[in-house]
């Protein structure tokens, strides 16, 4: 596989677009184009007790930072590892007390650097922080009266010695963190929990049907030679083959929208109309609103559809408030309407049935959950693309169930795919592929003992048929 410098990708001025970055060389799936650590990063405001503020990983005991009270760390190797970043931020949050939102405290941090190695940390890095979009004057009035607020509380939480800034300039820095920041997940790439700003990933350019795509990886702090520690940094994987001159693309939002609505969330977002292939030709729009092959009357399909859109807030609710046998019930009605009236590869169809195999899960009815979970993805098989991140994972959790539901084969078929998937996305060496790999190792054991058990009961079987045959020839 390709490294993880910048040597594989330049940048280009890329049309209408703007900057972009294009492959310097034939790259392969699976191949890291480059990797970049972040410039500044900050663990999300809900996830500040539960995420370690060095690496970004959920654990459930964690050690508290003792002067500020507000950041944890898995230990005291990663608080020592994140000491230069923290050390300002641990004295403006004992200075205020109660520590700002997340959007504020990733301001600071940016400022921080900006301060002490320039808006450029090092001589990969493509572009200065400060220079990338802000979209500022693009704002609507309620998202300026928050960057504003935002201002204000950093004027009261920053501070530099005798270096000040002016309104704007600070202005632009939250505009850029609005459409350039990075959402980071756990070290099992299951959960958001934080936030980041990675200055040469902010110039690769959106394609609805991408050739690349990003994860996190969480570095390693755990060596007892710190020269063998890896920070945190993004890594952006080929997702298949990319010709050396063609653009290097990722996806900004979910592929299972309707083309309209993903222009529609990008625009809202990064201020941009979506002109890519799959927008402008609306491809599988049709799939993702497609009636069942029983061809019910447009009125049932609209009433059905309707029914379905409401039914999807309800149960979003009742899994927001943790009451999954609620959700297993709206779940369980709403595809008994579905039926015979929208298809398999219906957006709200394959929503409500995610939503079902996760309760049905969490509830231990793990064989249910298993049926919901395949028919899903013969829904996502037909939309997404064969190589993404999110088609791997929802993969993974199926074999997962199916595996406790007892169905040992059908489960190692499915984690043995999805690890094929997972390879190209997070590489060999993830927390989350190494996860897999042992799953599907245990569900290797498990299945050849259960083949060998059953041949073992055929061969028993067989000697007793013999022995009644033999009974009967003498009677």
């Amino acid at each position: 596989m390709t490294g993880g410098g910048m040597e594989n990708a330049q940048l280009f001025d890329a049309g209408n677009k703007g900057r972009g970055l294009r492959a310097t060389k034939d790259l392969s799936a699976g191949d890291v184009v480059f990797s970049e650590p972040g410039f500044a990063a900050v663990v999300f405001d809900s996830m500040a007790a539960n995420v370690c503020h060095n690496c970004f990983r959920r654990k459930s005991q964690l050690h508290r930072c003792a002067q500020c009270r507000f950041a944890y760390y898995c230990d005291r190797t990663c608080q020592t590892a994140c000491w230069e970043e923290h050390r300002l931020e641990c004295a403006a949050i004992r200075k205020i007390v109660t520590a700002p939102n997340q959007q504020v405290r990733l301001a600071a941090r940016v400022m921080w650097r900006i301060h002490k190695e320039t808006a450029i940390a090092s001589d990969s890095q493509l572009v200065a922080v400060d220079k990338l979009k802000d979209h500022v004057t693009d704002l609507g009035e309620e998202a300026l009266k928050q960057l504003q607020a935002n201002v204000s509380s950093f004027f009261d939480y920053w501070s530099s010695g005798s270096k000040k800034h002016s309104a704007d300039y600070i202005s632009h820095i939250f505009g850029i963190i609005k459409c350039n920041g990075f959402n980071l997940s756990d070290q099992h790439g299951l959960q958001a929990v934080g936030v980041g700003l990675f200055p040469n990933l902010c110039l690769v350019n959106h394609d609805c049907w991408p050739n690349c795509t990003v994860i996190l990886n969480n570095g390693n702090q755990s060596a007892l030679n710190s020269a063998l520690h890896s920070k945190r940094r993004i890594e952006l994987r080929a997702l298949g083959k990319i010709s050396e001159g063609q653009e290097l693309t990722v996806s900004y939002v979910d592929y299972l929208n309707l083309s309209a609505d993903r222009q529609k969330m990008l625009k809202g977002r990064y201020f941009f109309e979506c002109t890519c292939d799959h927008c402008t030709q609306h491809t599988k729009d049709d799939l993702m609103i497609a009636a069942a092959e029983s061809k019910p009357s447009a009125d049932m399909v609209k009433e059905v559809t309707a029914f379905s859109k409401e039914r999807l807030e309800k149960i979003e609710a009742a899994r927001v408030e943790g009451n999954f046998h609620e959700v297993a019930r709206l779940c369980c009605e709403t595809l008994k309407k579905q039926e015979n009236v929208l298809a398999d590869t219906h957006l709200y169809k394959l929503r409500v049935l995610n939503s079902a195999s996760e309760a049905l899960s969490y509830l231990r009815c793990y064989s249910e959950a298993a049926d919901y979970a395949r028919k899903m993805l013969d829904g996502y098989a037909k939309l997404y693309h064969p190589n993404s991140g999110q088609l791997g994972l929802a993969v993974m959790k199926a074999g997962v169930t199916h595996w406790h539901a007892g169905q040992i084969e059908h489960g190692h078929g499915l984690l043995c795919k999805a690890y094929s998937i997972l390879l190209i996305t997070h590489g060999p060496n993830h927390a989350i592929t190494r996860d897999l790999e042992s799953m599907r190792a245990q569900t290797e054991i498990e299945l050849k003992m259960f083949k060998q058990n059953e041949r073992e009961n055929h061969a028993m079987r067989q000697e007793v048929l013999k022995d009644n045959s033999a009974a009967d020839k003498k009677i």
